[in-house]
């Protein structure tokens, strides 16, 4: 039966009993006494619901913290009804609660940011990435008026203005950023942040790449195009001078060829499926052939020392073999004739550790943060005199990157330089 049924059928059962007992007590006692016991009856009736009523009413003004109570009759399907309501709206609050949960978290891991506001742009809510663009404090300004807070010209324009269909660019706070502010409800508004700080210093670092690379090379095609160009032309030239175009175009070609070779070898260092092959390098004999290569780059010029007394070696032979060489290859380049330098391959607390030493030319202190970057010269013209492409460092940093390794500078001028690369101690192969 259904529940509207039961409820009419129980309370039906009950007036009927109280008009069969007041007929039985009319019958056997008298009229009078009937009509009192029939009176009773109703009265006692009426204050049991009265009782009922109370208890619900009670229960309606605190239903988070007072016990559903017991009925009996007609009020226990009130009752059961109430609970199995109750029971569904704290289900419904729960879920609310967990979705709740994992939206905020879901915007606490944004990288962008999240500022919800109301109509008239005071702080309700941001995530942490919207407090570090804007400088906010959700626990401090929230709210607080959101163009009290970020003070900005630009920013104050666009909320005047209200053209919110084209997002706004804004330099704030060391960081630049892309506002967009998009209307939600009647009375809501949610303003997102995107920092493209690191994506603009990248395309400035390739245009600045590209700048460059087409720097380099337009002075050796030059050379090479304006020999060519007087070769065509049928001028006559004797022997010698004939040959020194022939060097010269020899040497530019070279060139070209060392600056497409290392571009190569840095694209291909900078590439994620270009993974590090590992093996066991044996130092002493890779030390003994970058030794070899530098007396013969240095022609009887300077005086190089090697001293080894660390480790094998664990990484790729190829990759530390190029960055060594470009370490030692820039001591020879930048020390005058007769000087000394000093190879030495040692085992630390750290871990192992090559170093270069010099005596030459020395660096400033201002130049020696940004000497890893691409095609950075202290001295452009004595770079081009050692015939140096701007992107062996360059190589370095990225090799010692891919083999946990750490460049380490220490240089004067006019008294000498030390670069050290510092290897972890699990780079060290143990001899088993």
């Amino acid at each position: 039966m259904s529940p509207s049924t039961i409820f009419w059928i129980s309370n039906s059962v009950r007036i009927l009993l109280i008009i069969a007992g007041t007929w039985l007590a009319c019958y056997f006692w008298g009229v009078t006494t009937g009509l009192l016991l029939g009176f009773a009856g109703v009265l006692g009736l009426f204050l049991h619901q009265l009782y009922y009523l109370q208890r619900l009413a009670v229960w309606l003004d605190h239903p988070s913290s007072s016990r559903l109570p017991d009925g009996s009759g007609a009020w226990m399907e009130v009752f059961s009804r109430l609970y199995k309501l109750r029971r569904g709206d704290e289900k419904n609050q729960a879920e609310l609660a967990e979705w709740l949960a994992r939206f905020r978290q879901a915007m606490t891991l944004l990288p962008d940011g999240v500022v919800i506001m109301d109509d008239v742009l005071f702080l309700e809510w941001c995530n942490p990435a919207a407090e570090r663009h804007l400088g906010l404090s959700l626990h401090q300004d929230k709210g607080m008026r959101v163009t009290n807070l970020v003070r900005s010209p630009e920013f104050m324009d666009y909320i005047i203005l209200g053209r919110y269909d084209t997002p706004l660019t804004l330099s704030f706070r060391d960081h630049k950023l892309i506002v967009h502010i998009i209307p939600f409800e009647n009375r809501r508004q949610i303003l997102v942040t995107h920092d493209v700080t690191e994506s603009e210093r990248i395309d400035m670092l390739r245009r600045d790449f590209i700048a460059n690379a087409s720097h380099e090379l337009r002075t050796p095609l030059t050379v090479i195009n304006g020999f060519l160009e007087i070769a065509a032309s049928g001028v006559e030239m004797d022997k010698e001078t004939r040959a020194a175009h022939i060097r010269l175009m020899t040497e530019q070609g070279n060139r070209m060829q060392r600056l497409v070779e290392d571009m190569l070898t840095l694209t291909r260092l900078e590439s994620m499926d270009h993974l590090v092959r590992m093996e066991v390098i044996n130092m002493r004999a890779l030390l003994e052939q970058i030794l070899q290569e530098a007396n013969a780059l240095s022609n009887g010029r300077h005086v190089i020392t090697l001293h080894t007394d660390g480790p094998d070696l664990k990484g790729s032979t190829d990759e530390i073999r190029s960055a060594l060489t470009n370490l030692v290859t820039n001591a020879i380049r930048y020390t005058p004739e007769g000087g000394t330098i000093q190879l030495r391959w040692e085992q630390t607390d750290k871990g192992p550790r090559f170093s270069v030493e010099d005596d030459g030319i020395g660096i400033s202190p201002e130049h020696i943060s940004r000497l890893t970057e691409r095609f950075y010269r202290v001295d452009k013209s004595r770079s081009r005199e050692t015939q140096g492409t701007g992107l062996g460092l360059a190589i370095v940093k990225h090799v010692l990157l891919r083999h946990h390794a750490q460049l380490m500078i220490d240089s004067t001028p006019d008294v000498g330089s030390q670069f050290s690369v510092q290897f972890p101690l699990s780079a060290a192969h143990s001899q088993q």
